[in-house]
Order: C-alpha cells, then sequence, then structure tokens
C-alpha cells in the first residue's frame, strides 16, 4: 500500500514536472521575442526612404507600463502618426497596431525563429477584416542590435493588398 502511494506520489510530481517545464520551454521564445523589443528603446533612422524621412528618425521606441510593453512610435510629430504597442500575452507575443486610418489590428506571433517574428492578423476593433483595409502581418527581423527590418501586409476587402511597406531603421548614433 505505501509503495502504492509512493508510485502515485511520483507519477503525480513528474506530471507537474513536465507541465511546469513544458510551459517554461513554450513561454521562452515569447520572453526572447520581448527581450528584443525592449532593446530597441531609443530613435531609428528611416535607410531607405521608403518611408518618406530618408536620414531622419522614422521611429521611436519606449518601454511603458513598468517595462511590460514596448511603444513604438512610427512617423513622430506627423499628422500621420501610428502607434505599435508590443507586449506579452501569456506565452504569446502580440501587438496593438493604432493605425492612421482609424483602425487597430491585433496581431500574434505565429512564428519566432531566431531573430525573426511573424505576426499576423488577430481581430482588431474599429474594422471589418472581410470588407476594411488594415494591417493584418507583420514580419520583424532584428539584424543586429542596431539595426532592425519591418515587413509590413495590408489587406483591403477580405485579400492581401499591394501597400506592403518595407522599414529597415538604423539606431540613431548620438
Amino acid at each position: 500500500m505505501n509503495i502504492t502511494k509512493s508510485i502515485r506520489g511520483l507519477v503525480g510530481f513528474a506530471a507537474i514536472f513536465t507541465l511546469t517545464h513544458a510551459g517554461a520551454q513554450q513561454s521562452q521564445p515569447a520572453a526572447s521575442a520581448f527581450d528584443q523589443f525592449k532593446a530597441l528603446s531609443g530613435e531609428w533612422i528611416d535607410v531607405d526612404g521608403v518611408g518618406g524621412a530618408k536620414g531622419k528618425v522614422l521611429a521611436v521606441f519606449r518601454l511603458t507600463g513598468g517595462g511590460s510593453a514596448v511603444v513604438e512610435t512610427l512617423f513622430p510629430g506627423a499628422p500621420h502618426e501610428m502607434t505599435t504597442i508590443y507586449h506579452r500575452d501569456g506565452n504569446d507575443m502580440v501587438l496593438t497596431h493604432y493605425c492612421s486610418g482609424g483602425n487597430q489590428p491585433r496581431m500574434r506571433a505565429r512564428q519566432v525563429s531566431g531573430n525573426t517574428i511573424a505576426f499576423e492578423f488577430d481581430g482588431g476593433t474599429n474594422l471589418n477584416p472581410a470588407v476594411d483595409g488594415h494591417m493584418h502581418d507583420a514580419v520583424i527581423t532584428f539584424v543586429g542590435p542596431d539595426e532592425i527590418r519591418a515587413h509590413w501586409k495590408a489587406w483591403n476587402k477580405g485579400q492581401p493588398s499591394a501597400h506592403s511597406p518595407n522599414f529597415r531603421l538604423q539606431r540613431k548614433k548620438s
């Protein structure tokens, strides 16, 4: 009888350990991705001029919420300024894009592979994805500590649109 209780106890402990360990492994990509976003704090220069500001600040990143979220301001101070907020949601990395188009698409990282994070549409506010134009996907690549590339894909009327801004940004040197 004591042996049976001991075996049941060990099996229970093993199950708890396995679940806890698996959870830690699953959250690791999101934690690593979020750490990469946190390291972006500062001003970033438009390298190629795609944003219309070649050689000028195109994006500003800052931490907020006690370090629980990263705020990206794109086209700071311009009438079409936009904000994207990156944060974790449990084991996932997510973003909400506050677009100059007046909608707020949400995206969830569907793939975290090394220095590349691929986000896919996961709902939003002020938009009907079957009708309204909106940002639908984003791929952010951390080329190095001072360079990132962002590829955004818009959708309109329920299908991919030709509007696909690609940005190459370098950290502004002091």
